[in-house]
């Protein structure tokens, strides 16, 4: 009898022990502004891809094409380095890179390195298993005109309670043909973390 009252006292406590330190998850939108430590985050991944391609597209590299070619530019985005102290998945950012491109409808847009690589490995497999009829043939890819990259730079400040956080965007276009760079921008990001304080 003692030890099946220890054994309910025992499940009793771990349940309220449990409920006491559990995590409580809210759900909120997707286009919520949520900061919670003052790092690179969601928000500042959108905000940035929003605003450098809107800006890109206004300068003269794209009215001269557009004059001299009588076509939009095809563009591929390249790499974008990570060259803060902080873990950035630079893959999402560069996914918002290529989304704010695409959805301006003003460029062609291609298939990334490694998205090619398994798209060419896709039509080696057709060539020996589809119908002939249905084969996709090789060498017909639309090269890039373009290529957009660039890197996430960093600067922190930390004293008196509180923290500067200075994230500086360097994005460059440059020509497949010529390697002429024929666009950089930049686009600065400032936020101050002020710490708080408990009292004991």
């Amino acid at each position: 009898m003692k030890k099946l009252l220890l054994c309910l006292f025992a499940a009793v406590f771990m349940l309220n022990l449990s409920a006491c330190s559990g995590t409580k998850v809210t759900r909120v939108s997707p286009d919520e502004v949520v900061d919670l430590s003052g790092n690179w985050n969601d928000t500042d991944s959108q905000e940035v891809s929003k605003e450098m391609i809107s800006e890109v597209l206004t300068y003269a590299w794209y009215a001269d094409f557009m004059t001299s070619r009588g076509k939009k530019p095809t563009v591929i985005v390249g790499s974008v380095l990570n060259k803060t102290e902080e873990h950035i998945a630079t893959e999402t950012f560069v996914k918002d890179l290529e989304r704010s491109l695409i959805n301006t409808g003003k460029v062609v847009f291609v298939a990334s390195k490694d998205q090619r690589d398994e798209i060419r490995a896709e039509r080696e497999d057709q060539a020996v298993n589809a119908k002939a009829s249905t084969i996709k043939q090789t060498g017909q890819e639309t090269g890039a005109d373009f290529m957009l990259k660039g890197q996430i730079n960093s600067i922190f400040d930390t004293g008196s309670g509180a923290e500067v956080k200075y994230y500086q965007v360097e994005l460059e276009m440059i020509d497949m043909e010529s390697n002429e760079k024929v666009w950089m921008g930049q686009k600065k990001i400032k936020k101050v973390v002020a710490k708080r304080r408990y009292k004991a």
